[in-house]
């Protein structure tokens, strides 16, 4: 007794080879068996669905996903990001290991698996502490961390400020191939900052995060990465001289790579309005023009990945003064039709996107995801390209509501979402 389903009339977008044609896709068990253009028939009883109109493209990988599980289930579980990822066309996340207690042991590792197996939706993949408790000081064991199935070493929202420890690092996860992803925020530069540095603060009376305060530790950073010849991902760079070092880095042979939420992409620092606390991320929204500079940056494939970057803060982080408000938003559910307004607008064509949202993050952390090829796994999305909706507060499937796109007119999202040839979602 086989599982099979056929999915007919799609735009096939597949970055993994290129590929945008309009034709079929086979699945049976779980697993491609074609998907293209010459595909034809169908296995006997298969489900056969007429998907005119819609793009299919390989299920998205989110790279950057904090939840609260362990210790903060109140903001965020692992069952209901995996909901608010299937929710966005999102079929692997990667999470962070920022909990109660962090991520840094065997143990906890297996418990983050376990639950995902028992109530995600999705494929859950966990990154593990890079330092133990991270506090930037004593490395974690990456050997056995990395056997009982982390895809990555990071400190989760905290830089690595001893470079020595940094380096150390860079050294043995390169034994192991493994990928260390940081972010890069300068411990004493705006270490008071909670907003980008510029006019615009100077009006509002808050105080400002230089630009130096990314810039200098991902300079050092991507020496490091020189030094060594790790693998080294920026997680998350926020303007275009921070583009400008990665690609420098790259001439030089450096193996480094870098993503950017989807807020510096599609949000400014004058969305903050009246200090709107939705909008405090880290690192900060930028001026206009860095947003269009990081478009660029992300067209040209300078920068490699998107992430949702998603961030659950409850209402008693977020409902404060601006300047005392925790960081972050949520976005696995928002992540798609967001990025989808760079695509209408003409800035980034539509491969590209879906290249930095689903196959190369997937490449960078040797995940088995990222392409619609035969004998690949079935995680798929389809896409109505066109479709306009509001995104309202009631609809946020994530425990926690702190989005920067409350209320927000998108065109286009994920309609169905499968994984391992299981519809997960659908609307």
């Amino acid at each position: 007794m086989t599982n099979s389903l056929v999915l007919k009339n799609l735009r096939i977008i597949d970055p993994s080879r290129n590929l945008d044609e309009t034709g079929t896709i086979i699945v049976e068990n779980g697993v491609i068996l074609a998907a293209g253009k010459s595909t034809q028939g169908a296995p006997k009883g298969a489900e056969v669905k007429d998907c005119s109109g819609l793009v299919a493209v390989p299920g998205l990988v989110d790279a950057r996903v904090f939840v609260g599980e362990p210790g903060g289930e109140y903001r965020e579980t692992i069952e209901s990001a995996s909901r608010a990822a299937a929710a966005g066309g999102v079929t692997s996340i990667i999470t962070m290991p920022d909990t109660d207690p962090v991520i840094d042991d065997i143990a906890l590792v297996q418990f983050v698996q376990k639950t995902a197996r028992d109530k995600a939706l999705v494929n859950v993949y966990p990154a593990a502490a890079l330092t133990k408790h991270l506090d930037g000081e004593e490395m974690t064991e990456f050997g056995l961390l990395r056997e009982a199935g982390a895809v990555c070493f990071t400190n989760g929202r905290r830089p690595v400020h001893d470079t020595l420890v940094l380096r150390r690092a860079m050294t043995y996860a390169r034994e192991f191939g493994a990928v260390i992803s940081l972010e890069t925020r300068d411990k004493y530069l705006g270490a008071d900052g909670v907003m980008n540095e510029g006019l615009l603060a100077s009006w509002l009376g808050l105080s400002g995060v230089p630009r130096e305060a990314e810039i200098i530790p991902l300079e050092r950073d991507l020496r490091i990465a020189g030094l060594t010849k790790g693998a080294y991902h920026a997680a998350k760079i926020s303007l275009p001289e921070s583009a400008e070092a990665i690609a420098t880095a790259r001439k030089r042979g450096a193996n480094v790579t870098c993503g950017i939420s989807i807020n510096h992409l599609t949000l400014n620092e004058n969305d903050i309005g009246e200090y709107r606390t939705f909008f405090k991320l880290s690192p900060p929204l930028r001026g206009e023009d860095d947003r269009v500079a990081m478009v660029q940056a992300l067209a040209d494939g300078t920068i490699d990945i998107i992430v949702s970057s998603h961030d659950p803060q409850d209402v008693d982080t977020k409902r404060l003064p601006f300047a005392d408000a925790a960081d972050g938003a949520i976005g696995l559910e928002t992540m798609l039709a967001a990025a989808l307004r760079l695509y209408h607008s003409g800035e980034v064509p539509l491969m590209r996107l879906i290249d930095a949202l689903s196959t190369r993050p997937a490449q960078i952390f040797g995940l088995d995801a990222g392409t619609l090829k035969p004998g690949a796994k079935a995680d798929i999305t389809l896409i109505d390209l066109d479709e306009p909706w509001l995104f309202g507060k009631d609809a946020i499937g994530s425990r926690s509501k702190n989005t920067p796109f409350e209320n927000a007119r998108f065109t286009g999202r994920a309609v169905q979402t499968y994984v391992a040839g299981k519809l997960v979602h659908s609307i």
